[in-house]
């Protein structure tokens, strides 16, 4: 089923008539009125700490996805679908288009669904159990124009898989590398441990802000690179970042806004609790040929609570966390570190509001915020802000 996307002639907007039954977008009006509204609600939510500066937006809200997620199934007529995964009612909305997508991903979804068909590889039904595909990540370079395909099947057998790379890599020669991802279970849309690699070297590389990143298939990497750019630029200014400065680059990932840090010349210590991501920190460090950036595979809370006790220190603390937010312990190992400033990146208002407040309990004075469009369509605001250390604690706020 098309989706049949729409495009006003005299605005250029797009209008998608999948939007109520998909669920990918909540927002279907015209971009200045998303970015006017998303203004109003970061005015509401922050102006309390600082004035709110006027949100970043996107030159071209369309098609800026990097990372996306196809799963498989069939239609009552037992033809091959593909689309979105509504966890809800458990079940599938056949989706052939998507102007949030990187425009290069839905041909390569087409071409997947046809030779399942031809090569007999049914989808994977939940179900009862059985099938083979469970869903395919398509990741996207614009700048290196790399592209990976992963190909995420329910056990190791996957039939004809050499026909398949072949047929794929006739199709798509902008393919730079297929894998397949083995995950034996767990819910729709998620990846198991085990990769094994089909075609070319596992994982691509993008470029973002004067360096070189690599993605693998369990990589976090921001889906919106073009506006990924704007935000870590806000934060390496706001941090003030220079020659020898001092920085914890907390919640680091896969070292991508430490790693920036430490190119303009900042002395980084980047903390990650999970395994993998660290590996690829540690990697993408290497790629950069720095040397004056480091990752500790911990707690960042725990970590930051060993270096106070110790009467270590830096002059910036970093920290992009998880939409949940910086929980209570975190905020207050932050606080006994006492850096003179904190760069807070948040990808959720409602638990950035929250946190600042603690933060203020801690001494701290909100100087700077930045709200960037992230994701056009969405509700989503992500947010760049500078807090300073003014002074003692203060229970009473």
């Amino acid at each position: 089923m098309s989706n049949k996307i729409m495009t006003d002639k005299q605005t250029g907007e797009k209008h998608c008539r999948c939007f109520k039954r998909c669920g990918g977008c909540q927002l279907d009006e015209p971009y200045k009125d998303q970015l006017e509204r998303k203004q109003q609600k970061a005015d509401r939510m922050l102006s309390k700490f600082a004035p709110v500066n006027r949100i970043l937006p996107m030159e071209k809200p369309y098609n800026y996805r990097c990372k996306v997620q196809n799963i498989y199934g069939l239609d009552r007529s037992k033809r091959i679908i593909s689309g979105v995964y509504q966890s809800s009612g458990q079940k599938i909305v056949a989706v052939d288009d998507c102007f949030l997508e990187d425009e290069r991903a839905a041909p390569i979804v087409r071409s997947v669904k046809k030779l399942m068909k031809d090569m007999r590889i049914p989808p994977y039904d939940i179900r009862s159990g059985r099938g083979i595909l469970r869903h395919t990540l398509i990741r996207t370079s614009r700048s290196t124009g790399q592209v990976m395909l992963v190909l995420v099947t329910a056990g190791a057998m996957l039939p004809a898989k050499n026909n398949l790379v072949k047929a794929m890599r006739a199709a798509h020669p902008e393919i730079t590398t297929i894998v397949q991802n083995i995950c034996p279970d767990g819910m729709p849309l998620t990846l198991g441990e085990r990769d094994i690699v089909l075609f070319g070297k596992g994982y691509i590389e993008d470029e973002l802000c004067g360096c070189r990143f690599r993605i693998s298939p369990a990589s976090f990497y921001q889906v919106n690179p073009l506006q990924t750019e704007k935000l870590y630029s806000c934060a390496v200014e706001a941090a003030g970042i220079s020659e020898g400065v001092r920085v914890i680059d907390a919640y680091c990932g896969t070292g991508t806004i430490g790693i920036i840090c430490a190119k303009n010349g900042a002395e980084v210590t980047g903390v990650e609790l999970n395994k993998s991501a660290c590996r690829d920190a540690h990697k993408n460090a290497e790629l950069n040929g720095l040397e004056n950036i480091k990752f500790c595979n911990d707690d960042a809370g725990k970590f930051m609570q060993a270096m106070a006790s110790k009467g270590e220190g830096c002059d910036v603390l970093i920290m992009d966390p998880p939409r949940a937010g910086a929980s209570r312990e975190f905020i207050g190992c932050a606080g006994r570190l006492a850096p003179q400033k904190i760069v807070y990146v948040s990808c959720k208002i409602e638990t950035l509001e929250r946190d600042l407040k603690a933060f203020r309990r801690e001494g701290y004075k909100v100087t700077y915020i930045q709200p960037v469009d992230m994701f056009p369509h969405t509700m989503g605001i992500e947010t760049v802000c500078l807090l300073e250390r003014n002074g003692e604690k203060n229970e009473a706020h």
